[in-house]
């Protein structure tokens, strides 16, 4: 399951059949649906793009991006 940081909120996108489910992560392990679609026909390799257009107001100078998550949190590459 892909886990973005979008400018600094947590969301989980899930391939479910031939859709895309968005949910939000909470801090008390439970997660509440995203409310945004996300087309179908969008590559996996394509979200992280398509947050940053629907999301690119959120951004401030310590958040100014979309980062695609690895397991426990950790980015996927190191920015350095």
């Amino acid at each position: 399951m892909p886990r973005f940081d979008a400018f600094g909120r947590i969301i989980d996108v899930t391939r479910v059949g031939d859709r895309w489910r968005v949910s939000l992560p909470g801090s008390d392990g439970t997660s509440r649906d995203g409310r945004i679609e996300i087309p179908a026909a969008l590559a996996e390799s394509e979200l992280a793009d398509y947050l940053t257009d629907l999301y690119h107001e959120s951004a401030t100078p310590d958040a100014p991006e979309v980062t695609e998550l690895g397991p426990g949190g950790r980015l996927l590459t190191d920015p350095t």
